[in-house]
C-alpha cells in the first residue's frame, strides 16, 4: 500500500553525494576517464553503496531504497552477444547490501508499480551478468505504462545507437519531485517523479539524455546534460567538457514497444527542451 510523507524544499531531489569509494580495474570500464557520476546535492550522500556487477555499476541508496545511478558501457560486441542469451531472470534482494539497507521484493508486492530496470538486462552478455541486473538495488518503481511502453522504447533505441556507433556510455536513473513523495513496501522504497537515461557517444563526441515521466500517461523529452545536472542534480559524465554537455545530440526516438499501450503514451516530445517541463509540480 503507498505511503506518503512531507520532506522540506531542500531535500526534494534525492540524488545525493554517495560515499567516493575507488574503483577497481574491472569498474573502470563504465566510466569515462575512470571519473564516477558526480552527485552534485549534499544533501543526502549518506548510506550510499556503489555496486560493481559483470557488466555494469550502480549506486544503491538506503534513502530511496534503490538505484541513485547505474551506469554500463554497451558496445556493438558485447551486444551481438545478447543474442545469444536466452531472456529470463529473477528478481532479487542483494546481499551485497546489509538487511536495512535493502529493498525487498515484498515492498513491491500489490503496490501498483513495475520493478523497474536502471540498466536493462536486455543489453547483457551472458546468462549471469543479465541475473545481475534483476538486483532491487538496480530498479525504481516505474508504472506499467512506462516500464512496458516508452521505456522500452528508449532502451531498445540506444542499444541500436551502441549497435550503429560501436560503443556508448550510459547512465541511467530517477529524480523525484514535490513535498509529497510517494513510497511503497514497508521499507518505503520511493516512487520516482522521472526516469532519465543519459548517452555519451564517444564516436560521435555527443551527449544527450532522455527524461521519462513515470505517470499512466508517460511521456519522454530528449534534454542537454547540463539540464540534467541543473535540475536533477547529477553529473553523469563528470570527465567530460562542460561544451559536450550544454547541447543535446540527434538521439534517436524511442522503438515501438511490442508492449505499448496508447498513442499518447508512445510519444516523444522532440519540440520540449526544458527538463523542468515534465518536472513541473
Amino acid at each position: 500500500m503507498n505511503r506518503r510523507f512531507l520532506l522540506p524544499r531542500a531535500l526534494l531531489v534525492l540524488l545525493m553525494p554517495g560515499a567516493a569509494t575507488a574503483l577497481d580495474a574491472g569498474c573502470r570500464q563504465f566510466f569515462p576517464d575512470d571519473q564516477l557520476p558526480a552527485l552534485t546535492n549534499p544533501k543526502l550522500g549518506q548510506r550510499t553503496t556503489l555496486l560493481r556487477s559483470d557488466a555494469y555499476a550502480s549506486l544503491a541508496s538506503a534513502v530511496t531504497y534503490g538505484a541513485l545511478w547505474s551506469a554500463e558501457d554497451p558496445t556493438s560486441a558485447s551486444l551481438e552477444a545478447t543474442r545469444h542469451v536466452r531472456r529470463e531472470g529473477g528478481f532479487h534482494a542483494d546481499d551485497r547490501l546489509s538487511p536495512p539497507d535493502q529493498a525487498q521484493l515484498a515492498d513491491y508486492r500489490r503496490s501498483g508499480y513495475d520493478r523497474g530496470h536502471m540498466t536493462p538486462s536486455g543489453d547483457m552478455p551472458d546468462e549471469q551478468a543479465q541475473q545481475q541486473t534483476f538486483s532491487l538495488a538496480n530498479m525504481v518503481p516505474q508504472t506499467a505504462q512506462l516500464n512496458r511502453g516508452i521505456w522500452e522504447g528508449v532502451e531498445s533505441a540506444v542499444r541500436r545507437l551502441a549497435e550503429r556507433e560501436g560503443e556508448l556510455y550510459v547512465v541511467t536513473g530517477p529524480a523525484l519531485r514535490g513535498q509529497q513523495l510517494s513510497t511503497i513496501g514497508s521499507d518505503g522504497v520511493l516512487v520516482p517523479t522521472l526516469t532519465w537515461k543519459a548517452v555519451y557517444d564517444p564516436r560521435a563526441a555527443g551527449t544527450g539524455v532522455y527524461v521519462c515521466r513515470n505517470s499512466h500517461q508517460p511521456t519522454c523529452d530528449t534534454v542537454p546534460v547540463a539540464t540534467l545536472i541543473r535540475e536533477v542534480g547529477i553529473d553523469p559524465f563528470p570527465a567530460l567538457p562542460a561544451r559536450l554537455k550544454q547541447q543535446t545530440m540527434a538521439l534517436p526516438p524511442p522503438e515501438e514497444s511490442p508492449c505499448g499501450h496508447s498513442g499518447r503514451e508512445r510519444r516523444h516530445h522532440k519540440d520540449r527542451s526544458l527538463l523542468g517541463q515534465l518536472l513541473g509540480d
